[in-house]
């Protein structure tokens, strides 16, 4: 060999190991562990048939290959940088190769086939997904994964993801509740809670008998089974109202209901004033109002005496309310001063009924 091809070759070698290294990208972040990385946590950076490493920004057809002049593996590389396991660290290109190469060994290589076609099968019959959910039980997700995650919910309208986690709350207090029924020996839930409030039990000792949370029929079953619901409830109230009832006959009611309607919403008497009168307190009688769906008015002496007020100056003078009385009077340009003397009411008074709302001489 002469002297000159020699020189040729320790030339081509010179540049070869001493070439000039590629700009680093800025330092992005540092690890815990104080390693500096170039590329964001839970991103692959690709540039045209290039990706970036994280460990020293330089970019690459295959990171994974890189990676040993690091000394790092790839599921090491994955796990501190936040990427899946299965995240691909190769170029388009290369991946584009790599892809014809496997192709060309499946057709012409027996144990890639068979392997693949293991694989294939093993994926039909649920086996990898199942390997796949057991690896990664208690493993956090990868930053990369989250990011995913949160993109493609806020793809999804609000009132969709709304109903689908109502709907997948509903299917787990139906598992829930079934499981409960057949501890018990019941069919379902609806059966239990019928044959045990007819036993007089509470929906609290049901759901304690059934080793659940005391109130969980009591929040849950009208989601569950509605008509277990409503019949629990009519048997519960109609044992809550046994107490009740000899003072209601003496009152000549018939029921609760009809009592708490006529006294509180028809005579506008208040809760107070009822609780008094039976000898209850006033938390049993709110009790019985709910119990029987209705609704109690704040007031309802004061405002019925108010509404009676109103309704006999209006007859006094004529009309049918206060505050058409006054529109007409200031319609033909009189005073305040000039209808409070008319009407023998106080100028703040009228002035209140012009403002407000039209008072009904009636109840409802």
């Amino acid at each position: 060999m002469s002297a000159e091809m020699i020189r040729l070759g320790q030339a081509l070698i010179q540049v070869r190991t001493h070439r000039p290294a590629q700009p680093l990208r800025p330092v992005a972040g540092v690890l815990a562990d104080g390693t500096a990385f170039f590329a964001p946590v839970g991103e692959v950076v690709i540039d045209g048939s290039l990706v970036t490493c994280h460990l020293c920004g330089r970019s690459f057809r295959s990171v994974v290959a890189h990676l040993s002049a690091h000394g790092w593996t790839k599921e090491r590389y994955c796990e501190a940088f936040g990427l899946e396991r299965g995240q691909s660290l190769e170029g388009p290109e290369t991946r584009k190769l790599r892809a014809a190469a496997f192709t060309a060994r499946l057709l012409f290589e027996p144990a890639v086939r068979e392997g693949s076609a293991a694989g294939r099968e093993r994926a039909r019959g649920g086996d990898l997904a199942r390997d796949a959910a057991a690896a990664a039980r208690g493993r956090s997700f990868p930053e990369q994964r989250r990011r995913k995650t949160v993109l493609a919910r806020a793809a999804i309208p609000f009132s969709i993801a709304a109903q689908a986690s109502r709907d997948r709350a509903d299917r787990h207090l139906i598992a829930v509740a079934a499981d409960a029924a057949r501890r018990q020996g019941y069919p379902d839930i609806g059966a239990c809670v019928a044959a045990r409030t007819q036993a007089g039990a509470s929906l609290a000792a049901i759901s304690r008998e059934a080793g659940l949370h005391k109130d969980w029929l009591s929040r849950y079953l009208g989601r569950v089974d509605p008509a277990a619901a409503q019949s629990a409830r009519l048997q519960a109230a109609g044992r809550h109202d046994i107490a009740w009832l000899p003072a209601l006959r003496h009152l000549g009611y018939r029921d609760v209901a009809a009592y708490l309607r006529d006294r509180h919403l028809e005579q506008r008497q208040t809760v107070n004033a009822i609780a008094a009168e039976l000898g209850f307190s006033h938390h049993a009688v709110r009790s019985a109002f709910r119990r029987h769906g209705l609704a109690t008015v704040a007031h309802a002496a004061k405002r019925g005496a108010a509404r009676q007020r109103s309704a006999a100056v209006a007859a006094s003078l004529g009309y049918p309310t206060v505050a058409g009385y006054i529109s007409d009077r200031r319609s033909d340009g009189w005073t305040w001063k000039a209808i409070s003397a008319e009407s023998g009411q106080p100028e703040t008074w009228l002035r209140r009924q012009a403002a407000g709302p039209e008072v009904p001489t009636q109840s409802p």
